[in-house]
């Protein structure tokens, strides 16, 4: 589905004035919950004589707070402005990020990281929403896949950047710095997004009727659904909610604990390691692209999701039997594992509002969100817990892989809708 020349232009514009500024909000985000296992590696515990077990708890706690806030908080950002709310947030969650370097005694850190997870606790949905607002159905993949890059790609420059400001400087340092950039990001956002194309100045008449007619186009071919309660009690929502639990532990679990793992595997500097820890999301940047565009082409979502969580939990397996043989096995299994992890992202989060209409559409993808938020603390916790239990890597292996494969099989009892041909008018929305 390729743009006519004739498209408007500003229908284009808005994959470069909205992507950007949401792609670097959530970039922060996760930035400051994932610059945690870094500060892991780089001797966080050994400076605050905690035990690895308060280590592991510390990593979890963001995911409890992250857990508790996310639908009242979208109800708040439908009610009011997902722009402003963003703002507020971004300023909160960068002071939490820099206190974490700051605060020395364990149960005020503890707070504190439990505070993080709760500031960020409905930015991901409220982005999600602002994109739903701003790009039809056959451009969402593509779009949500352009904000969830904002995942591989910050770990990617953070593996590199966070191990070197380490070495140049502290941990302690590392979160301060990066936890003030959220601060100061703030006010470019405020300036720089609206949150509908209605408020847009550089929207013209014509573009803005365009695109309205689209979008309240599809929603006349969702199901009615009253209210929440309804949505919520849906059997494709429930299948949803586990699902991403499952998936969210292997990932989270992976994220937050592959620098420890590769550092007590290879005994390298922190600066090595970052690099070491760049591999599987510099993959996954270009499988993520990919997985979008044929997602968004076909107009298929569940069939670019499930396979490959699969494929990463058998990759998973894989490092699990080689990590005591060959590390370099392994770290090829860890490669392709944490590539797959990342890739399906944008058609998961496209299937949702392809489901349920716009009413309820934004507190269900909270809720969803919520789940994930609780197998990432499960995940952080007990791939943690059995590092510190065992010292070795290989029993959080498993722990993933069978959470990833259970969340790819999970996603085969979701009833799609039937798949719809695009309508010839939203290819002069496509982005050229």
């Amino acid at each position: 589905m390729d743009s006519p020349h004739s498209a408007d232009p500003d229908l284009r514009l808005r994959w470069a004035r909205i992507l950007p500024a949401v792609f670097i909000t959530y970039s922060l985000a996760y930035l400051d919950r994932a610059n945690y296992g870094f500060g892991a590696a780089a001797g966080l515990a050994a400076s605050l004589h905690i035990s690895g077990y308060r280590s592991a708890l510390l990593g979890a706690l963001f995911f409890l707070g992250y857990f508790l806030p996310q639908v009242p908080g979208v109800i708040l950002v439908r009610r009011y402005s997902a722009r402003l709310l963003i703002f507020l947030a971004l300023l909160a969650w960068g002071a939490f990020a820099a206190l974490t370097g700051i605060i020395r005694q364990f149960w005020l850190l503890a707070a504190d990281r439990l505070l993080l997870g709760a500031a960020e606790s409905f930015v991901f949905p409220a982005l999600l929403i602002l994109l739903t607002r701003w790009f039809t159905r056959f451009e969402r993949s593509r779009a949500n896949t352009l904000l969830m890059l904002a995942n591989p790609v910050t770990v990617l420059w953070m593996s590199a950047v966070t191990g070197f400001l380490i070495r140049a400087s502290s941990w302690q340092w590392a979160f301060i710095l990066e936890g003030m950039v959220a601060v100061v990001w703030g006010f470019f956002w405020l300036a720089l997004i609206r949150d509908t194309p209605r408020q847009a100045r550089w929207m013209t008449p014509s573009a803005l009727t365009t695109l309205e007619q689209e979008l309240d186009r599809e929603q006349q071919s969702l199901p009615r659904i009253a209210n929440l309660r309804i949505a919520f009690r849906q059997r494709n929502v429930i299948i949803l909610c586990i699902h991403y639990f499952f998936w969210s532990l292997g990932i989270y679990g992976f994220v937050l604990w592959l620098p420890v793992v590769i550092r007590n595997a290879t005994g390298t500097a922190i600066d090595i390691t970052g690099l070491l820890s760049a591999a599987p999301y510099l993959v996954g940047v270009l499988l993520m692209l990919a997985v979008a565009h044929f997602s968004d082409r076909t107009a298929h979502r569940r069939e670019f999701v499930w396979p490959l969580l699969a494929l990463a939990g058998l990759a998973m397996l894989g490092s699990f039997f080689t990590a005591g043989r060959s590390f370099a096995w392994a770290y090829a299994c860890l490669i392709v594992a944490g590539a797959c992890m990342y890739a399906p992202y944008g058609p998961f989060f496209a299937l949702i509002p392809e489901l349920l209409p716009r009413n309820v559409a934004g507190e269900t993808i909270a809720l969803i969100n919520s789940c994930g938020a609780l197998g990432g603390f499960f995940g952080t916790y007990f791939v943690g817990l059995l590092q510190a239990f065992t010292g070795k890597s290989q029993a959080g292996f498993l722990l993933m892989a069978f959470s990833l494969i259970l969340a790819g099989a999970l996603l085969l009892g979701v009833n799609h809708l039937p798949r719809r041909q695009p309508h010839p008018r939203s290819a002069e929305l496509e982005t050229p």
